[in-house]
């Protein structure tokens, strides 16, 4: 599939290369963050936009075609660094960085003023986008990976801004579909369950459960 690139780097570059990526992602999700709550006078307003334009020209001087894609390195790791959750270069994700206890993934990150929806509370979608990440996920890492088929989710309270903790677990597979099952939650409890239906594409099945953890998982 197209976006889906081999690569053969070394283990201490790539290493090097991840520090960079996650360093310059940070500078500017600190940046957006600022943009957000800003009281600044339109002086400084203007100086520093003048610094964001001279940043985006040089970081535009060369660039990758279309997306980030899906990279795998000839060690076995995978690089997925623009994904919009976990991606270490995407200054969109959070990132979650998630732990796998073996039955179930878990991840714990703040989401700040970026992520606002209601007043003091994260957006309902940031939370779905979460969640579906972490659920396919779940699914991925117990060997029984797929694409978004369905995603139920009920809201129980709202998700403030802040520390946040998400988990996830495969529940169970049916054929085709695997179905993975997760929350969200703050100091407060639990803020959202949701239900998630992974479906293999007709284009992987029959592949080896480690060419489709390969394939489909984040990395």
């Amino acid at each position: 599939m197209s976006g889906y690139i081999a690569e053969d780097i070394d283990v201490e570059e790539l290493r090097r290369r991840t520090e960079v990526a996650t360093g310059l992602a940070g500078r500017v999700r600190e940046l957006v963050a600022a943009t957000v709550v800003t009281d600044v006078d339109d002086h400084a307003i203007a100086a520093a936009q003048r610094h964001i334009e001279a940043a985006t020209a040089l970081l535009s001087q060369q660039r990758l075609p279309g997306s980030f894609g899906v990279r795998f390195n000839t060690d076995g790791t995978k690089r997925v660094w623009g994904n919009a959750v976990v991606g270490a270069r995407n200054p969109i994700a959070p990132p979650v960085q998630l732990v796998d206890e073996g039955d179930h993934l878990w991840a714990e990150f703040d989401l700040g003023p970026a992520y606002e929806g209601p007043a003091g509370l994260v957006h309902g979608g940031v939370v779905a986008m979460i969640l579906d990440q972490v659920l396919g996920s779940a699914a991925e890492h117990a060997g029984a990976p797929g694409m978004t088929g369905t995603l139920t989710i009920r809201y129980e309270q709202g998700t403030k801004l802040g520390p946040v903790r998400v988990e996830g677990r495969l529940d169970r597979v049916e054929g085709v579909k695997s179905i993975a099952v997760g929350t969200v939650s703050t100091p407060d409890g639990v803020c959202a369950r949701a239900e998630g239906i992974f479906i293999l594409p007709r284009w992987a099945r029959g592949e080896s459960s480690e060419r489709l953890r390969n394939s489909l998982g984040d990395g």
